[in-house]
């Protein structure tokens, strides 16, 4: 049915499920995480950054700004993949954009920001983008970086169609174009859902859509077409990048699909090929 289900990256717990759901998608709309889902999470070895470390480890931060965020990252990160830990004590992981405001970092900076990056959009990226896009099937991304870096990603990599919506952490800036702060609500890995989007048009867009596609890379990615109304068939795609044997249980219960060390949206395009041929 899907030729690319074959391929050696692929796990699936419950094959027959699967496809009774891609046989039942029609009317859909893609829902995904931007960084390490959409983005690479590592090239010719080395860990490809996302949003955020895009611009901390960016020329326009300090090296004392730098230093205060990698102590951050250093000291939140182990807590926020923690599976012990609580949700609450996982929501505290966002003083970097406390940091990051006292940068002076200006809005003219991120498009050079993103250009002198080593940010990379998974292989086949262009006919995932395209395929949604001829197909009048939309698009939101739902992520915990920073909007203003991943939006600039995906229009110097002349994707960002009118059907693509973001939905994320965005900066504001001062009248001299200068950042000040971050705009509310605050959107962290345990809270991509219908919690942080009500009095939002984000799933009035949806509401016309029986089928969602899901894409993820964490356990909090699963919830992100939690309140989207009249969806009847959720297929859920993981990308397990790291760590493949220690987490490979727990994707396997929780996702349809899990894709592993697989850098490329190949998958997801061969059942979008698939999906819409029958449409």
């Amino acid at each position: 049915m899907v030729p690319e289900l074959a391929k050696a990256t692929v796990r699936i717990r419950q094959p027959e499920r699967v496809r009774e759901i891609i046989q039942a998608l029609r009317e859909q709309g893609v829902i995904s995480d931007f960084d390490m889902t959409l983005s690479r999470f590592g090239c010719n070895g080395r860990r490809c950054p996302t949003s955020h470390n895009i611009l901390d480890t960016s020329r326009v931060i300090s090296e004392d700004g730098k230093k205060k965020l990698k102590d951050l990252l250093h000291y939140y990160y182990p807590i926020e993949i923690d599976p012990n830990r609580t949700l609450e004590e996982k929501r505290p992981l966002m003083l970097c954009h406390c940091c990051l405001s006292h940068q002076k970092i200006h809005k003219s900076d991120i498009a050079q920001i993103v250009r002198e990056s080593e940010a990379m959009l998974r292989d086949g990226f262009k006919e995932f983008f395209d395929q949604l896009h001829k197909n009048n099937v939309p698009l939101f991304i739902f992520s915990a970086g920073v909007g203003d870096i991943l939006e600039e990603i995906i229009r110097q990599a002349n994707v960002f169609y009118s059907n693509v919506n973001v939905v994320s952490n965005y900066m504001g800036f001062s009248d001299d174009g200068v950042l000040t702060h971050f705009k509310g609500p605050l959107i962290h890995t345990y809270n991509k859902n219908n919690t942080v989007l009500q009095g939002t048009g984000y799933f009035q867009q949806l509401s016309t859509r029986t089928s969602i596609i899901l894409l993820g890379d964490s356990m909090g990615d699963l919830t992100m077409a939690d309140g989207v109304p009249r969806v009847e068939n959720i297929l859920k795609i993981g990308f397990l990048n790291d760590k493949v044997e220690e987490r490979r249980r727990k994707y396997l219960d929780s996702y349809d699909i899990v894709l592993e060390s697989d850098e490329t949206l190949e998958v997801v395009n061969g059942i979008l090929r698939y999906i819409l041929a029958e449409t």
